[in-house]
């Protein structure tokens, strides 16, 4: 089996986030790959219906600085250099389809965790990146941290 050649992972910034990384790092290393990172922004004007008579501009700006300062965190827990980091504004799967055409990505990694029944019904990003995905998709199965009560 050939090995990948350019990989991105899809980041939702959540505490999980790092699992996803290590594991895109670890698989691009392993392949001699180029690893980009990216994390989608939905617009503030989708969340909240877009009928407000706010103007939503600096909040949106907010969010996507602190993206960025999040996404160059993670950066550099990864023992493997990320060649690019992406913060996009759109549908996550949408936007994420459409890096990875652009930037010729032939893997997509993105995390995944495990719901199953209803919860999968009401739909996952990373079931809408695996559905319409020019390239493959790994879903890595993430695991919350475990704390004393757990």
């Amino acid at each position: 089996m050939p090995c990948y050649k350019h990989i991105i992972a899809g980041l939702d910034l959540s505490d999980e986030s790092s699992q996803v990384l290590e594991r895109a790092g670890d698989l691009a290393r392993a392949c001699g790959a180029t690893l980009s990172v990216a994390h989608v922004i939905e617009p503030l004007t989708f969340a909240y219906g877009g009928d407000m008579p706010v103007d939503l501009s600096e909040v949106q700006e907010q969010l996507q600085l602190k993206a960025e300062q999040e996404l160059r965190r993670l950066c550099q827990l990864v023992k493997h250099p990320v060649q690019q980091e992406h913060v996009l504004v759109g549908q996550a799967a949408t936007e994420l389809h459409y890096l990875a055409a652009q930037e010729n990505a032939d893997l997509i990694i993105v995390g995944s965790h495990g719901r199953k029944g209803f919860a999968l019904l009401l739909g996952s990003t990373s079931n809408s990146v695996l559905h319409g995905a020019g390239c493959d998709v790994l879903a890595v199965l993430v695991r919350q941290p475990t704390t004393p009560d757990n």
